[in-house]
């Protein structure tokens, strides 16, 4: 059976990148490796757009960048997340399902993440995991256990990163200093990949 643990990195990352731009769909690739068990660890998120609205041009050439980048770290791409503009909106979008269906063409266990928007700020991991269904359509993950809590598939590596997540956006904004490939376009300056000026200097 596949499992899936989010490490506390990749998990911050995408909690900053959806309070970045609150009022706009955020989406991005998750980045990992898996055992010969079946477990999934992703090990880091790459931020791409915060205002798309189908599978664009721009989008490709961040998909590819951020799969060489990934192949550069000894990871793929194993999965995709996004957040909603609007808070009460879980489901995946139609460009999710395309992203995920093309990650999954190299890597089959691949999985989407979609934000909950009215969950964040509690003390719960605030992520509705996507899978593939039936071979053709994706499908919140069902499991006799709730995700993110005990006897889950889906794990967050440390119990502590939502609540962590939340002081570093309201003591020390960092949430400012992210950037997706979206704010690369517009500034070249801006380290979209690694993001290493918005990583939380104490996991």
């Amino acid at each position: 059976m596949v499992s899936y643990t989010v490490s506390h990195q990749a998990y911050v990352k995408m909690i900053l990148h959806s309070a970045k731009y609150p009022h706009k769909p955020v989406n991005g690739v998750l980045l990992g490796k898996q055992d010969g068990s079946g477990q999934v660890t992703i090990e880091d998120a790459v931020p791409l757009l915060h205002n798309w609205t189908s599978l664009s041009p721009m989008m490709e050439i961040g998909l590819d960048l951020a799969g060489n980048y990934a192949a550069s770290k000894g990871q793929q791409l194993v999965g995709y997340y996004q957040a909603s503009e609007r808070v009460d909106e879980v489901s995946l979008a139609p460009v999710g399902e395309k992203i995920c269906s093309k990650i999954r063409e190299s890597f089959p266990d691949a999985i989407a993440l979609v934000i909950d928007g009215k969950q964040v700020g509690s003390e719960s991991a605030a992520l509705m995991p996507f899978v593939l269904s039936s071979g053709t359509s994706w499908r919140p993950a069902s499991s006799s256990s709730a995700p993110f809590t005990a006897g889950s598939s889906f794990a967050l590596a440390s119990d502590a990163s939502p609540s962590r997540v939340l002081t570093l956006i309201r003591e020390t904004r960092l949430h400012e200093k992210f950037g997706d490939f979206d704010d690369h376009l517009e500034d070249v300056s801006i380290d979209w990949l690694r993001n290493e000026a918005s990583m939380d200097p104490s996991p």
